[in-house]
């Protein structure tokens, strides 16, 4: 009976063995690169196939390419190994008539300062010090209200200690941050001149955020780094992607993305539109003359052309018109003022590899920014128009090392910027008060050296610094040194950082002269020259990983001097920078993420106490009174606090509720704050086969008013938006 059963065993091996060599057999080919898409050559690639452990294996040549032939259809499992990357993993189908060429991404092996780190391209140098947060393209497209245009809410709910107020983001206490496309920098020196986005959340393949302990290649702002990591093209098989939505407010945001590749050339790019009748903050709980809408379309195109090389170009424009909201008087009185935005941004990037081993990289960049507030026929006692232009043109040149342990970088960037800006103001009623045209240069020449020394496997420590030349309405030089350093616990393999750091932040390009300086000294006000914030910040964190759970604690101070700010001349609409004498920001940020549990359920949590403080008088920009004793600044919160659950359900059903609470802004000129304030979000999907997805999302699920804030920006108080409905819809397709 035994060997009956035991022939039966082997004849049925056999009969699936045979059934799966005549089946139809086909090519499997493909590109192993690392995380800048440059090939890696002498990858060991395995494929094993999942229900017999069938097993080929093959090597990558100089290009990255690797080819397996006569592979029978089915699943199988893929591996890479090369040396000094991490071993890479994914689960392939090989069908029938499709012979896609696969791109595997290696990331760097390492010591990783941080739990959380994204594994996509064009992404941010960093040092051992660096508190980092990544948020993935899943999160954004399923966490309530983050994928749409003109939403922040894929950082406010990831990362610690940063909020919108006033239309404003603010993180760390301060409101000037960079913004990196693909590792392309936006210039932007304006302060509080824009509320428009700068780049689609459904653009965005993955969000690296930095907080703290910047390398010395970036400079211009303190409070935090944002690098928006875009579909390369290189996922996609000429694949399109159509999202649609609608809900309350009459609000619908729309896109159209489309990308594909060969071996060596990936494209993506992306079309898209918005209108709402709730768009800015309002000034109270009603709704009133507050639509928006946008248009706008994204493109990158990437080409590797050798090993050794890779170019890219990206470019981004941008349209954005908003009604300025009113409230229930400022509309009987015939009120209508607008705000209407443009924002272009083009940018090249060039990397070379040469034979002993240095990288070389090249990305010149063109970035136009235009905010134009348009005062309407109703306006009093004045209606402003105040169209402010500003062009930059800069490039950034890195060379790179790593030998022995070090990672050196050397580089320069410069930039120029040119402003280009139209006053006008009219009495109402009465006669035209300011006409006035003003035109502005400034450049800005850094040079930058680093290194980041791994002493051991457990230890290492970074080092650098940052030269500023900056001209423009004033003249001033800077030295920014940095210093940090990461420890790898033995056993608990906990991680330990730290950093001390100085930066230099340029000032806006803007002046009073003229008729307008005369208006603001009528206003008993004054103007000079704004000078350059110099910041001193230090940092020190723990990583806990504990069971696949990620917890990290941060404590920071920053000193700055000469705190960047801005205020309103009387109440003519017009919003001119200011420095402060000082400001002094301290905090502590703590941040979770747990593993899946149960193979269900992911939570991340996100919460920061600080205290942000400012310090007259006045040292540049538009002269006004500030105490001379330190005083709570307008965006001051102690508490913030943000929890996203994502959700696996059965039958392919997916949710993500989300809380965030806030202690409360400062009240007036304080000392007291406003009360506490709680929102919760959900958003509910499911996807239907492999090409539909559908949605419903609702934010402020309670509806809960509340004043948010009361500064003086776009008309004084601020309260929360009500509860928004919307569903959307994707639909994914090849071409």
């Amino acid at each position: 009976m035994r060997s009956r059963h035991a022939f039966l065993a082997v004849t049925l091996g056999l009969l699936s063995a045979v059934q799966f060599y005549a089946t139809v057999l086909t090519n499997v080919r493909g590109i192993v690169h690392d995380p800048t898409h440059r090939p890696i050559p002498d990858a060991q690639v395995t494929l094993r196939a999942v229900v017999l452990g069938w097993t080929q294996t093959a090597q990558s040549n100089a290009d990255g390419e690797f080819q397996f032939s006569a592979v029978p259809l089915g699943d199988y499992e893929v591996s890479v190994q090369a040396p000094n990357f991490a071993l890479f993993q994914q689960l392939i189908t090989v069908t029938e008539g499709q012979s896609p060429v696969f791109h595997f991404q290696l990331e760097i092996a390492g010591l990783k300062q941080t739990v959380e780190v994204s594994g996509a391209a064009s992404k941010l140098n960093t040092q051992s010090s660096t508190v980092q947060t990544a948020i993935t393209p899943q999160e954004i497209a399923q966490t309530p209200g983050a994928d749409q245009t003109n939403s922040l809410t894929m950082i406010t709910d990831y990362v610690p200690g940063a909020y919108m107020v006033h239309d404003m983001l603010h993180m760390r206490g301060g409101h000037q941050v960079n913004w990196f496309i693909d590792g392309i920098p936006a210039v932007n020196t304006n302060i509080a001149a824009n509320v428009a986005p700068l780049i689609n959340p459904k653009n965005v393949e993955s969000l690296e955020v930095q907080r703290g302990g910047f390398s010395s290649e970036y400079g211009d702002r303190t409070y935090g780094f944002f690098n928006v990591v875009t579909p390369s093209g290189f996922e996609r098989n000429n694949e399109a992607e159509l999202i649609t939505s609608y809900g309350n407010f009459h609000t619908t945001d729309d896109q159209l993305n489309f990308g594909g590749h060969t071996e060596r050339f990936a494209y993506y790019g992306s079309f898209d539109g918005s209108r709402s009748d709730l768009g800015l903050s309002t000034p109270t709980s009603a709704v009133i003359h507050d639509q928006d809408s946008g248009l706008g379309g994204f493109l990158s195109i990437l080409y590797n052309p050798s090993a050794q090389d890779q170019v890219r170009w990206i470019a981004s424009l941008r349209a954005d018109h908003y009604q300025i909201p009113n409230t229930p008087g400022d509309q009987e009185d015939g009120i209508r003022d607008r705000d209407l935005e443009r924002d272009y941004l083009a940018g090249f990037q060039w990397l070379h590899t040469t034979p002993g081993g240095l990288l070389f990289s090249l990305s010149p960049y063109f970035h136009f920014n235009n905010a134009h507030y348009v005062g309407g026929p109703g306006d009093t006692p004045f209606i402003l128009d105040d169209n402010g232009r500003s062009d930059y043109v800069g490039a950034r040149v890195l060379l790179q090392a790593q030998k022995h342990g070090h990672n050196a970088r050397l580089g320069l960037e410069v930039w120029g910027q040119h402003d280009n800006a139209q006053f006008g103001l009219n009495a109402n009623p009465g006669v035209q008060v300011i006409q006035q045209h003003e035109r502005h240069w400034a450049n800005s020449d850094s040079l930058f050296v680093e290194d980041q020394y791994r002493a051991t496997s457990w230890l290492t420590l970074d080092a650098g610094v940052r030269w500023v030349h900056y001209s423009g309405l004033v003249t001033e030089n800077a030295t920014a040194p940095r210093l940090g350093g990461g420890i790898r616990l033995p056993r608990l393999h906990w991680i330990v950082r730290g950093y001390y750091a100085y930066y230099y932040q340029p000032p806006p390009l803007d002046s009073l002269i003229g008729p307008l300086l005369q208006f603001a000294i009528n206003q008993g006000l004054g103007f000079v020259p704004l000078p350059g914030e110099r910041d001193i910040q230090h940092d020190v964190g723990l990583t806990i990983p504990f069971h696949a759970w990620a917890v990290e604690v941060d404590n920071f101070h920053t000193n700055a001097r000469n705190f960047l700010d801005h205020d309103v001349i009387g109440n003519s609409g017009i919003f001119i920078p200011l420095t402060d004498l000082a400001a002094r920001i301290s905090g502590t940020e703590i941040t979770v993420r747990s593993p899946q549990i149960l193979g269900r359920a992911q939570l991340r949590m996100a919460y920061s106490n600080q205290i942000a403080e400012g310090l007259g008088p006045i040292t540049g920009g538009l002269l006004e009174f500030a105490p001379t004793s330190y005083f709570l600044l307008d965006h001051d919160q102690r508490n913030t606090l943000s929890g996203v659950l994502s959700l696996r359900l059965p039958r392919r059903f997916w949710a993500t509720p989300t809380v965030n609470f806030g202690s409360g802004f400062l009240n007036g000129n304080g000392p007291a704050h406003l009360p506490p304030h709680t929102t919760v979000d959900i958003a509910l999907g499911k996807y239907f086969g492999e090409r539909w997805s559908a949605s419903l999302n609702a934010t402020n699920l309670t509806n809960n008013r509340f004043m948010l804030d009361d500064s003086n920006t776009f008309g004084g108080t601020h309260f929360v938006n009500p509860r928004q409905i919307y569903a959307e819809l994707r639909y994914r397709f090849h071409f």
